[in-house]
Order: structure tokens, then sequence, then C-alpha cells
């Protein structure tokens, strides 16, 4: 049976991440509108890497575990972050995070 091609598989701290993000967005407009419109342009950005994968920034860092990560910028939240890792089957979103997070300490500084 072939691979599915376009898929996206989310790691566990991707997940808690756009939980967290959102939970943060509603908190701070008091309203659950603006997280439900995060979230939706967190998927269609999957999506649109899952679909051209080679789409972000090439990024390296000293962890082993994090060869061939890239960065894309979440549509319309141009502050959020997505890494992500290509694989055969589509994307592998490794983490989402806002751009004022001290990234290069969270990954194991850059290689």
């Amino acid at each position: 049976m072939p691979v599915p091609r376009n898929r996206v598989e989310k790691r566990p701290q991707a997940i808690r991440d756009l939980a967290d993000i959102a939970v943060y967005l509603a908190e701070e407009s008091g309203s659950d509108e603006l997280a439900f419109r995060f979230l939706d342009a967190a998927e269609a950005s999957f999506d649109s890497l899952a679909a051209m994968s080679e789409m972000g920034t090439s990024r390296t860092y000293n962890s082993p575990a994090l060869v061939g990560v890239r960065m894309w910028r979440a549509a319309g939240f141009p502050n959020h972050l997505i890494f992500y890792r290509p694989i055969e089957s589509g994307v592998e979103v490794i983490r989402v995070l806002h751009a004022n997070r001290d990234i290069e300490s969270l990954f194991g500084g850059r290689g």
C-alpha cells in the first residue's frame, strides 16, 4: 500500500505549543475568536508545507535530532514560527513558537 502524500504529523510538543498559544491569544484578546483564527491559520500553513515541504528556510542546530529542520511563518501570524522537517509522506511539525522566544536555547544552539 502506498504511503499517503501531503500528510502532516505533529509531534506532541507541537500540539502543546498550539494549545498554549491558543489559550494565550484567547486570554489576551478576551475572546476565543483570535485563538480559533490562529489554529485555522496554523493548520492551513501545515497543509501548504506538506504540499511543498521545501518552502521554509533551512535551519541548522547542534543536535543531530534536528537535522533537516526548516522554519516557516504561520499564515497571517508572522510572529508565530513553525519548525518542521520534510518527511517522505509530507511534513513532521516539531514546534510552533512565538518569534520572541529564545529559539536557539530551546533547540540546543545553532550549529
